[in-house]
């Protein structure tokens, strides 16, 4: 069965680190850890969870985005585990967004992020992958894969001018 994980905190210093690639074929701690990420994904209202939020520097993420409190209009789409993901291309086209973030709660900043990204994985089972995001995962994407690089969205927001409290948000976009 798998168990809720604890999400690291701003001011961890494990959300500071680049991280590491993992060796494929997966070991079962490896599996257990992706088991254990989903879980808690789902029970945290989140729509991406990359492996230093739970405290591992290892090159995994997840991202799945779909409706939920935090982020009623996501789109819903299958979650996509991406083991060693490496970023093949950027739009030039970009588009500022709202973010928050699991490690970071209460607080939310507009981040410019390309619109489209392409993207080479593994996948669960060994097998190299490469998928065109656009839209809101693709947002979610590089957001997660920021965290795999050190970086956290508060590091890409333009200006502080560009950061609300989750309440001043709520505001914000119900106005």
């Amino acid at each position: 069965m798998p168990e809720q994980l604890e999400i690291a905190q701003l001011g961890n210093p494990v959300l500071r680190k680049r991280t590491e690639g993992i060796p494929v074929p997966l070991r079962s701690p490896h599996l257990h850890l992706m088991d254990n990420m989903l879980f808690t994904l789902k029970n945290v209202n989140g729509v991406g969870l990359a492996a230093p939020q739970v405290y591992v520097s290892d090159k995994l993420l997840i991202i799945a985005p779909a409706p939920n409190d935090r982020y009623p209009d996501a789109p819903n789409m299958d979650s996509i585990i991406m083991i060693n993901p490496h970023l093949k291309w950027l739009s030039p086209e970009t588009e500022d967004g709202w973010e928050g973030c699991l490690s970071i709660p209460g607080l939310r900043g507009i981040v410019q992020r390309a619109l489209s990204v392409e993207v080479s994985y593994t996948d669960t089972s060994g097998k190299s992958n490469n998928i065109r995001l656009s839209g809101f995962p693709a947002r979610v994407f590089q957001h997660e894969y920021d965290h795999l690089q050190g970086m956290l969205f508060i590091d890409r927001v333009k200006s502080t001018e560009y950061l609300a409290t989750e309440k001043e948000y709520i505001r914000i976009v119900q106005s």
